[in-house]
């Protein structure tokens, strides 16, 4: 429990610490170092047993893993976030009065993440997640342009939607557990709620997955509840857009994973895996159609976001296993990946100063270092070999082929035009004719390589440890 008192304790000092750091560049390394300690705490979790849950804090096998991928790719966003959002004063867009903001927001954002992955109650969870939404809000507006600030209200307006709803369902878990546990906190309390799940009247759990998955979704960006996502990540800094994508989509759908472990148990609830079967296909293909419109860059990998959560979300849903263990490595990978794409696209759109596809081309030519990274992120992100997504994908298409093939020709053929889409994107960003422009890059490619040589490893070599660990999640989840 003391490690965990420091997972929330550290992002909470460090808010309070950075928000009277007047100088902007010292507050970006201080994040930085803020997150590495985070980081470092959550890695105390792994050589021992989990705790024993308290009324207010979890820690098993499913949430040990996001905790420690949300701390590390927290730290590797903050670390490239040091030297490339101090340009953005450089260049007019933000004040330092904005930069002191933005340093101590995005450690109540880690905060939030964390808490609500950690939290035994499913209230506070769903508190936490609000506190994500809002402040994610407030950061997506931070360039204070009219295009940010009708992305954040749209954000605002559909993630409120979206958590009222979610919470209307939380509220609706607590009248089913009245049956079998009675009023009080252990009808909130997880660890309770799994062991009395088969007693929980089935009509209104039922109920309350409905708005729970139309609620988290919403979070989740699944279609038709994605219309924020590509907005918010257009229009907010490229290090939020990083942490939106690669962590904030996990975090939701881990709420959803989390109530539909309830349902599984239940024999008489309905099943969800129709459910969530049928939002994951419809964000695949409608995310893989979308790619081909796209002139935005950070547009362009938002919509590879909704097509991947998606995938994942189609995993879960179909269950068992092989399918779980390939939803599970796909969270974790699409994570690292997207994330790394994400710090080469704002460098790329820094250097040169557009986000807009056709303004940016021939990076091989022109940033060769930076170029090619976004060459390899975007191969790996596309699930091909020798990276680890074309492994999760394998994994979730050979587990489903036997068991529905209908469904596994439509997994299959959504992955095939998302995959021509951003190649498509691809040539002509690493290929085409380079326009000459060759101005420096304004932060480091250090966490892009980071990230990018732990996918390759994931794809060439699996440690045992992990595989048992993912096995025992994928079993857990049902």
């Amino acid at each position: 429990m003391n490690a965990l008192f420091l997972i929330l304790g550290i992002p909470l000092a460090g808010a309070a610490v950075l928000a009277l750091v007047p100088d902007h560049r010292l507050g970006g390394w201080i994040n930085a170092g803020v997150s590495l300690a985070t980081l470092v705490a959550s890695l105390l979790l792994l050589p021992f047993e989990a705790p024993d849950p308290t009324p207010f804090a979890l820690v098993d096998d499913f949430n040990i893993y996001l905790i420690v991928l949300t701390s590390f790719v927290a730290f590797t966003a903050a670390w490239f976030s040091a030297g490339y959002i101090a340009h953005e004063v450089g260049s007019g867009r933000l004040t330092p009065t904005y930069l002191r903001f933005y340093h101590a927001m995005y450690q109540v954002l880690s905060f939030a993440m964390l808490l609500a992955l950690i939290a035994n109650n499913i209230g506070v969870m769903w508190a936490a997640i609000e506190l994500a939404t809002l402040t994610t809000v407030v950061m997506v507006s931070l360039y204070r342009s009219r295009a940010a600030l009708e992305a954040a209200w749209k954000y605002f307006i559909l993630g409120s939607v979206g958590i009222a709803l979610a919470l209307f369902g939380t509220i609706l878990v607590y009248l089913a557990a009245q049956k079998a546990m009675g009023p009080g906190m252990d009808a909130l309390t997880w660890s309770q709620l799994y062991a009395e799940a088969p007693n929980f009247e089935p009509e209104l759990l039922n109920l309350a997955f409905v708005f729970l998955l139309i609620g988290y979704g919403t979070k989740t960006g699944l279609v038709p509840l994605h219309a924020w996502l590509p907005d918010a990540h257009a229009e907010g800094p490229t290090p939020i857009s990083a942490v939106l994508s690669g962590l904030l989509l996990n975090v939701a759908l881990y709420a959803i994973v989390r109530f539909k472990m309830l349902l599984t148990a239940n024999g008489d609830a309905l099943a969800p895996g129709p459910l969530l079967i049928a939002m994951g296909l419809a964000s695949l293909f409608t995310a893989a159609l979308m790619l081909y419109r796209r002139r935005d860059i950070k547009r362009l990998f938002a919509y590879s976001s909704i097509e991947h959560m998606g995938v994942i979300t189609f995993a879960f849903g179909m269950g068992g296993p092989l399918a779980n263990f390939a939803g599970l490595l796909h969270m974790a990978l699409h994570s690292l990946t997207k994330s790394a794409i994400f710090y080469a696209v704002g460098l790329a759109s820094q250097a040169r100063g557009s986000q807009q596809i056709d303004q940016i081309k021939g990076l091989t030519a022109s940033h060769p270092a930076l170029g090619w990274a976004l060459v390899a992120g975007t191969v790996a992100i596309s699930g091909l070999p020798p990276f680890g997504l074309f492994m999760s994908e394998f994994l979730l298409i050979t587990s489903t082929f036997p068991r529905a093939p209908i469904l596994g020709v439509l997994l299959l053929l959504g992955l095939l035009i998302a995959f021509g889409g951003l190649m498509l994107r691809l040539h002509g960003i690493a290929f085409g004719e380079a326009d000459g422009d060759r101005r420096p890059l304004t932060g480091s490619l250090l966490p892009v390589y980071a990230h990018l040589i732990l996918i390759l490893i994931a794809g060439i070599f699996l440690p045992g440890p992990l595989v048992a660990w993912f096995q025992s999640v994928a079993e857990m989840v049902g």
